[in-house]
């Protein structure tokens, strides 16, 4: 059975730093495309950053040049470093695989991990 499982996520203050793990088991989507998105109670779960079978990555407006996407295909895990947090970094992040088209529309992906809360405070 295929399962995405993430990791990582906690309570840091305004500056701080967290790195997101996303596990994936029974099948090798490390070597896919890939995506973090995150998700607010009451709003539209939104794209943070993908990655693509080179390595290629985009990120959303919000994040660029404090979050990076990376992934290592020996351990078939996908990260989120994320740097200079901001108490609207505050959400329940996923990670996702198995996309039809390798972008930051969540309607692109079929597979999706169970999440991981970061909280950032002020």
């Amino acid at each position: 059975q295929v399962q995405l499982v993430e990791s990582g996520g906690g309570s840091v203050q305004a500056g701080g730093s967290l790195r997101l793990s996303c596990a994936a088991f029974g099948h090798t989507y490390i070597t896919y495309c890939m995506a973090w998105f995150r998700q607010v109670p009451g709003k539209e779960r939104e794209g943070v950053a993908v990655i693509d079978w080179i390595s290629q990555t985009n990120y959303a407006d919000s994040v660029k040049g404090r979050f990076t996407i990376f992934k290592d295909n020996a351990k078939n895990t996908l990260y989120l470093q994320m740097n200079s947090l901001k108490p609207e970094d505050t959400a329940m992040y996923y990670c996702a695989a198995d996309a039809v088209v390798c972008s930051l529309n969540k309607f692109d992906y079929m597979n999706w991990g169970q999440g991981t809360q970061v909280t950032v405070s002020s």
